[in-house]
């Protein structure tokens, strides 16, 4: 994950598979608000930040082990958003750093980890 997108890969004895969610505040969006004012561009960007998150948190809401990786700090923003929320109490959240990689590497990774632990 980072703070554009995030893909959500789901391992289970029925299906493996992966979805992507992805944060609305695009480059374009940054140019249009940055036009009008600094201070309204980061404003826009806190809110939409905090929409994605909580799309994620909605998402991995009904797992018992979740891990969030990637190459940006935005694991860390999302692991402490969600251990500040009360429905994430009893849901095993961990990070670890990784480079960007393809599918494939992503699904590897995930197995590999859950394997291990």
């Amino acid at each position: 994950m980072d703070h554009a997108t995030a893909h959500l890969i789901e391992l289970s004895t029925e299906r493996r598979g992966s979805n992507t969610i992805n944060s609305k505040f695009t480059y374009e969006e940054r140019a249009t608000a940055l036009d009008k004012s600094e201070h309204l561009m980061h404003n826009k960007e806190q809110a939409e930040q905090l929409s994605y998150y909580r799309k994620l948190g909605e998402a991995i809401r009904n797992y018992s082990s979740v891990l969030l990786f990637g190459p940006t700090t935005a694991k860390i923003e999302l692991l402490n958003l969600l251990r500040a929320d009360q429905h994430f109490q009893g849901v095993k959240i961990e990070t670890r750093d990784a480079d960007k990689m393809t599918n494939n590497q992503q699904q590897a990774f995930v197995k590999d980890y859950f394997d291990s632990n």
